[in-house]
């Protein structure tokens, strides 16, 4: 089947240690790259409307963001900001202890529904970033499907490595079973093994275009590169996660 190309966007969380040093000058080398979209982590002290308008100005949007984490942060600032980045979505996202028993994961999904029906009430969505952890079994449930299952109103950015655990789960069906939820994919590669660094997209384990081809594309609106960690450099496995996605019509970039 056919892929309908999305645009590329990518996790500036990969570029962490060199937006530290010279944020603009990460911007200015991700557009040039031809990316279309950038999903921040930090501003690294940039107002919000200035970031946007400074991605605008390098010929990409703000896909999405995970700054401010909405289950970390005052319900009115994640308002504030996530409107300032002009975007309707705010990123959650939980840790091992929320989902290590019945009782955390009833608890993590009564935290889940109360932010989202706060962020309603100002017409945001919330959306929630899966890891690992969330695929291991608990009372013969899988929590990421007692998350779907349990709360109605939230959006899913599937996170398409973690949802392999280590190769214990097909992530192509995990995406199917949100595929009418997930406006976002998280797209990474590498060897499905614990504790080792991630690949450039296309060099790994992991069947891109399948997993791709699971999500809706009436629904699916950006696929965000996301290298956690690389053994390269990690420019250069961000520039050959988007040569490879682009030369084989899986995305779309500005080029």
């Amino acid at each position: 089947m056919a892929v309908r190309e999305k645009p590329i966007s990518v996790q500036l969380y990969s570029l962490r240690k060199e937006s530290s040093s010279n944020f603009d000058a990460v911007l200015e080398r991700v557009a040039a790259i031809g990316y279309r979209g950038v999903e921040p982590f930090h501003l690294f002290n940039k107002p919000p409307e200035e970031f946007a308008r400074q991605v605008s100005d390098l010929g990409m949007q703000v896909s999405s963001s995970h700054y401010p984490w909405a289950n970390l942060t005052d319900p009115s600032e994640v308002i504030d900001i996530v409107k300032s980045l002009g975007l309707s979505r705010a990123a959650g996202g939980f840790g091992p202890p929320d989902f290590e028993s019945g009782d955390a994961i009833k608890r993590t999904v009564e935290t889940v529904n109360g932010i989202a029906e706060r962020l309603k009430a100002a017409d945001i969505e919330l959306f929630l970033h899966n890891h690992w952890f969330e695929f291991i079994p608990v009372n013969g449930e899988i929590p990421y499907h007692t998350l779907q299952k349990h709360c109605p109103d939230v959006l899913f950015e599937v996170d398409t490595y973690w949802a392999a655990n280590f190769g214990e789960r097909d992530p192509a069906e995990e995406v199917r079973r949100v595929r009418q939820r997930a406006p976002l994919l998280h797209i990474k590669d590498g060897p499905l093994l614990r504790d080792q660094a991630h690949v450039a997209v296309g060099k790994g384990n992991m069947n891109i275009p399948e997993v791709i081809r699971a999500a809706d594309t009436d629904v699916l609106e950006w696929l965000i590169v996301e290298l956690d960690s690389c053994d390269t450099d990690m420019f250069q496995a961000v520039d050959e996660s988007y040569k490879y996605l682009i030369s084989n019509k899986l995305a779309e970039g500005q080029f």
